[in-house]
């Protein structure tokens, strides 16, 4: 089965362990990005995960580009030019202190691509899913019409399309997300949003739910799935629930909505190595699982899981297998050694 996802691969520099950007003369490097961390998850899995992009050609473009190749992403399609790779500077939080990412992504060679950089015909040959989520929108310029168009294709040549909302309030207002997206939402199957997303894109929320205070009316977010699936056509809905009790302990769990019915995952209490990437886990579970026929209540659990165990892994990209989620899903939290 093949996969496209098309976004920004950007360069992560942040301070070793739990140090603040004041404190420290070196930064560690690794790459990462939203659309990036699914394509590394989903060939994890076994899938032909396509991976689209603009990189430049000189060698920090190069470094970003061999670094999606060591996990098996298929990056034939990514297109080569521009002067500058995005950049996040990422300090960790601890307790009562929350995470601090800072973006330095103006300018970079996605940011101005054109339409005529992407072949999305070509692209889409032999193709099953196409997923793309609200951050590359966001970055502006040619993008909202590259991924406009790109829907427009897929949809065309029968390739089912899953949008992650991924709303940054740093990237974009809320008014102008809720103008792109409502234009993108036609064309999704599946959509998949957080505790806040659909609030700040959509308008729509859940009753009896204060996300700041940790406070999370989890029935009340099958209102929420019903209404996006009612008012904008999406097939299916997915909604990861978060309950941030501290920097470093979350509680972590999902609704899953069919279109007919609906399905809650696990609940997981975890203490946190590194979150980032932890909703593009979830996303990268559910597509396998929907490429997979799997049953709702498997799909829900299983992105659950692996999401989970992404929270516990250092960088963006979710390095676990297969057998290691399916572990999870069918229970076994224990964390335990293995030998």
């Amino acid at each position: 089965m093949k996969v496209v996802t098309f976004g920004e691969l950007m360069l992560r520099l942040e301070p070793e362990g739990f140090y603040r950007f004041v404190q420290v003369d070196r930064l560690t490097a690794t790459f990462g990005g939203a659309e990036a961390n699914v394509a590394v998850s989903l060939a994890n899995f076994g899938l032909d995960s396509c991976y689209v992009t603009k990189l430049p050609e000189h060698e920090i473009g190069q470094s970003a580009y061999n670094f999606l190749r060591r996990f098996g992403v298929n990056t034939q399609y990514i297109v080569r030019g521009g002067e500058r790779l995005g950049i996040y500077f990422n300090e960790r939080g601890a307790s009562q202190r929350p995470s601090k990412c800072i973006y330095d992504r103006a300018g970079s060679a996605i940011a101005l691509s054109s339409r005529d950089d992407f072949d999305w015909r070509k692209i889409f040959e032999n193709c099953d899913w196409f997923h793309i989520t609200g951050i590359t929108m966001a970055l502006g310029g040619n993008l909202p019409e590259i991924c406009l168009e790109a829907c427009s294709i897929a949809r065309e040549m029968g390739v089912k399309i899953s949008c992650d909302i991924n709303y940054r309030t740093k990237l974009w207002s809320k008014e102008k997300a809720r103008e792109v997206m409502e234009k993108i939402a036609p064309y999704v199957d599946v959509c998949i949003s957080n505790e806040e997303d659909a609030k700040n894109v959509f308008g729509i929320e859940a009753d009896d739910t204060d996300v700041e205070n940790g406070k999370l009316n989890k029935n009340g977010y099958k209102s929420v799935a019903k209404k996006l699936s009612t008012k904008y056509g999406f097939k299916k809905v997915a909604v990861t629930l978060r309950t941030s009790i501290n920097a470093n302990q979350n509680k972590w769990s999902a609704l899953y909505y069919d279109g007919n019915d609906y399905y809650f995952s696990s609940e997981y209490d975890m203490m946190i190595v590194d979150r980032l990437g932890g909703g593009d886990s979830f996303s990268a579970g559910l597509i396998y699982c929907i490429l997979k026929n799997e049953t709702p209540q498997r799909t829900v659990e299983f992105a659950s899981a692996a999401s989970c165990l992404k929270h516990s892994i250092e960088g963006d990209f979710n390095m676990v297998s297969l057998e290691e989620v399916e572990r999870l899903a069918h229970g076994d939290a224990s964390g335990r050694i293995q030998r």
